[in-house]
């Protein structure tokens, strides 16, 4: 993987605070020992494991903010842990694929993964995905959306039952506590699934292009394919009613008021 060390010394930069903890899983060990030292000089802890056991048994002890996962792990693969470690937890999963290869991708992102890069990977690229969705993580009612402060209360006409609450059908949103209910049960939602709903919240019937949802969502400029915005309205549509967003074919999706 290439590195771009920042100067010895330097201070980490905005939204990586130094006490976030990763764990690396990464079975080339080479690989794994450059991509750690590259993220301890951005500021962060890191912990690492070689297979897949070893990497669940870490997160099991030592709960981590952010999980780096390879794809190909031996002992427990890179798909299988995602998908244990998301029976527990909704804490960030960042996959690294060295093939870039679409099963590769669309099988981390179906098994709960937030984001994928594709291996060799700039250092700096690395660091402000891990960034991204740390401030995902982070999200909550200190950190609303701007345009949902400018929208003010919610319009009666969607059935709001207070400023900070909207109502679409069976769904309730509620923007200041950061709940999502569906027929009145919560629904776990994890961070990025949270953000592209209240994105679609925020603009309900107006269609929402795959660029502009990659933009707002993924908190930063870069020119991924658009199967990440596709599956995790996937699995948005999963948790609160598949008929609760629509498709405009050739553009991208809205959510039915």
């Amino acid at each position: 993987m290439t590195t771009a060390f920042p100067p010895p010394g330097a201070a980490p930069g905005p939204g990586s605070p130094s006490t976030a903890h990763l764990l690396l899983v990464e079975d080339d060990e080479v690989i794994r020992n450059t991509v750690r030292m590259s993220l301890e000089r951005y500021g962060f802890t890191v912990s690492t494991a070689g297979d897949g056991l070893t990497g669940l048994e870490i997160f099991r002890e030592r709960q981590p903010d952010l999980l780096l996962l390879d794809v190909m792990l031996p002992e427990l693969d890179g798909i299988g842990l995602c998908r244990r470690i998301r029976e527990v937890s909704l804490a960030p999963i960042l996959m690294m694929s060295a093939r870039g290869d679409s099963l590769d991708v669309v099988s981390g992102l179906e098994a709960g993964a937030d984001d994928y890069v594709v291996k060799p990977c700039e250092s700096a690229v690395l660091v402000a995905r891990i960034r991204s969705l740390l401030r995902r993580a982070s999200f909550g009612p200190a950190a609303r959306p701007p345009r949902e402060e400018a929208r003010g209360a919610a319009p009666e006409a969607d059935g709001g039952t207070g400023p900070d609450t909207l109502v679409f059908g069976d769904l309730t949103i509620d923007t200041l506590g950061m709940e999502v209910r569906r027929a009145g049960q919560p629904l776990a939602l994890t961070p990025t699934e949270l953000r592209m709903l209240l994105e679609f919240a925020g603009s309900p019937g107006v269609v929402l292009e795959r660029r502009t949802l990659l933009s707002r969502v993924w908190d930063h400029a870069w020119q991924g394919d658009t199967r990440v915005v596709d599956l995790h309205v996937q699995r948005l549509r999963a948790k609160i009613g598949a008929e609760r967003i629509e498709t405009v074919r050739g553009f991208g999706y809205k959510l039915r008021r």
